[in-house]
């Protein structure tokens, strides 16, 4: 391999080579503001075997250290689906039946501002009318997690609950950190690293999978820098919906320093390797199960949480959206052809999914942020390649 780049790819699978190197070579992993060359990882599982882990360019802009295996990268809202999974297990180890309950059951605080009929199942669709706040708040709230979610159990929803989806793009992780918070006493990363991806290796006989919601400050040092895109993303009419959940002076903290890496956003601040969260993603194409660790234990209760819980078009992206609980799917055909297929995308560019039908988990990380809300022509390129080889 050449131009920086490095790992593996199965015997057949040389064409997601190719595209891996040729976005490289037509300058789609280069930052447009200074033609800087930047980095990115893709990585396949078919099962529990890695057939594609490859990794190429920098992990800053001075080129001065190269993006390596162990690279850390910030994924935003691909980081749900992992959040989605560690909930469902701890609320089906609490509860009966949880996606049906009202959200109030266990946070009776939430039952405010008439949600109190707000199901699980309609807050984890992007269905309860909380996708930003319409009046100001303070900033710094977002760095204090109970406090957001008092502050969105206090506010009024800004359609009525369950009519639809509204994606709520930071909030919806405060939302399911305090519901884990509620029915487990620990946190969503906690629960996160101590039971599936022991990221720590504090179990010696169970594998690591490099993850983190919460990156301790230890691992700081591995994180790629990020560059931001130089256009904004195309939303569409700028309604008040998508106002509030976007262009606020309060819709977000201030991403990208050690603050907000070490707090706990399940929404949005995921750091990990391209090999990680395709392992991660591999639970939704082998029934809830990455390797022995049978994150969702029952077929019935994959079952819940895959099925369709909204359709439609959505009122803050510029989509026609289908959600299960905490995923999309995949109606618009972006994570290749099957329309089974569970993923979702983060913001620039970084996404993951994983194909029940083919047991295919991939995902795609980067640094160089493109203003693309979900096909990032890069990604395509290689989920093309990679269906191809199939």
């Amino acid at each position: 391999m050449t131009d920086n780049i490095t790992g593996y790819v199965a015997p057949g699978f040389e064409a997601v080579q190719d595209a891996f190197e040729l976005n490289f070579a037509d300058a789609r992993e280069r930052s447009p503001s200074d033609l800087q060359d930047l980095g990115a990882g893709f990585a396949a599982y078919i099962g529990n075997e890695l057939v594609v882990n490859l990794t190429g360019g920098w992990k800053d802009r001075r080129k001065s250290i190269a993006w390596t295996q162990d690279t850390l990268v910030p994924v935003y809202s691909t980081t749900k689906p992992i959040s989605a999974l560690t909930a469902c297990m701890e609320l089906f180890d609490k509860l009966e039946n949880p996606y049906e309950i009202p959200v109030a059951q266990v946070w009776p605080e939430f039952a405010a501002q008439g949600k109190e009929d707000v199901t699980i199942g309609q807050m984890l669709s992007h269905q309860a009318g909380l996708p930003g706040f319409v009046n100001e708040i303070n900033p710094d709230l977002w760095f204090d997690s109970h406090a957001l979610a008092n502050e969105l159990a206090n506010t009024a929803p800004m359609w009525t609950p369950g009519d639809g989806s509204g994606y709520h793009p930071l909030t919806w992780g405060y939302l399911i950190a305090e519901l884990v918070w509620r029915v487990s006493g620990k946190t969503l990363g906690t629960q996160l690293k101590n039971k599936i991806t022991n990221a720590d290796g504090a179990d010696p006989n169970k594998e690591i999978i490099d993850f983190w919601i919460g990156t301790p400050v230890s691992e700081h040092e591995r994180v790629s820098e990020i560059v931001r895109p130089t256009k904004a993303p195309e939303l569409g009419e700028l309604n008040e919906f998508r106002k509030t959940a976007f262009l606020t002076k309060w819709a977000s903290p201030n991403r990208g320093g050690s603050e907000w890496r070490t707090m706990e956003i399940p929404s949005a601040n995921g750091h990990g390797t391209a090999q990680a969260v395709a392992r991660l993603y591999s639970a939704f194409a082998n029934e809830g199960n990455i390797g022995d660790n049978h994150i969702i234990s029952s077929e019935g209760q994959f079952e819940a949480f895959k099925q369709r819980r909204s359709f439609g078009q959505d009122r803050i992206l510029p989509y026609t959206m289908e959600f299960a609980a905490g995923v999309m799917r995949n109606n618009n055909r972006i994570y290749g052809p099957n329309i089974d297929t569970l993923g979702h995308a983060g913001w620039g560019g970084s996404m993951g999914f994983g194909d029940p039908d083919r047991n295919l988990s991939a995902a795609y990380v980067m640094n160089r942020q493109s203003n693309q809300l979900q096909t990032d022509e890069r990604s395509q390129r290689l989920i093309s390649a990679l269906y191809g080889c199939l």
